[in-house]
């Protein structure tokens, strides 16, 4: 892993780079969850350069005042990552999410299609994003705010993968059900994967929402999904 800067409005842009073995590849962006770019998400980034990806994660939280602190913990821990979120302005961050996909996807190392993979907070955005700045292919784990989002369903027009747990606290069955409405309304090329008894972010290891058994699976999916979409010969063979 290393670091590249991405020229945005206002300053450059901290971006973490992964390299597969072969050192070129497809491209993914991966955009974090509200607790940043923290070890569960470089590590899903790591998964991703090891299936045959060229990696890039934005630091979403650098035009913060000050870094933003987590401490898992704490009690407070969620809200820590919900005041951080809540501090981002919603379009700058949309725009500074496109500049990461179009850096990636004018990167030397990139030699095919690139796609999104966003958790939680980071599927809204990169469902956002997707409508105005379509990449190849959208994964979007648990996003936080598609509930507010679905008059951009018909923009976004590439293949998507949506995971979500049905016991998810955050967002109910009827609002998940409008969600998997309007995504595939008249699509063949979107798919909408249920899990039974998950929680909302639930592909998180800390034990407040980690369902195993869902988080291994939506995973493998979205390896396959990916394969499929982005052509990595690598990419069944990452766990």
């Amino acid at each position: 892993m290393d670091l590249v800067l991405v020229p945005v409005d206002g300053g450059e842009l901290p971006v973490r780079r992964w390299l597969p073995e072969a050192g070129t590849g497809p491209g993914v962006v991966v955009v974090q969850e509200i607790f940043g770019l923290s070890p569960y998400i470089l590590d899903r980034c790591a998964g991703l350069a090891e299936a045959g990806y060229v990696v890039y994660a934005p630091d979403l939280y650098w035009r913060l005042p000050s870094p933003p602190e987590f401490d898992e913990t704490s009690p407070e821990w969620v809200a820590q990552g919900v005041a951080a979120s809540s501090g981002l302005d919603r379009a700058t961050t949309a725009a500074d999410t496109s500049a990461t996909l179009d850096a990636l996807r004018g990167a030397p190392e990139v030699t095919g299609p690139v796609a999104f993979v966003g958790f939680c907070f980071g599927g809204g955005v990169a469902f956002e994003v997707s409508a105005t700045n379509p990449p190849d292919a959208l994964v979007a784990y648990y996003g936080s705010s598609l509930p507010h989002l679905l008059h951009l369903a018909p923009r976004v027009t590439c293949p998507s993968l949506h995971h979500f747990g049905t016991a998810d606290a955050w967002i109910p069955m009827d609002v998940v059900t409008q969600i998997r409405d309007a995504v595939t309304a008249g699509r063949d090329d979107v798919e909408f994967e249920l899990y039974d008894g998950a929680n909302h972010a639930f592909d998180n290891p800390h034990p407040l929402f980690h369902h195993a058994e869902a988080s291994a699976v939506a995973w493998e999916r979205t390896l396959a999904f990916l394969a499929r979409h982005l052509g990595s010969r690598q990419a069944g063979s990452a766990g």
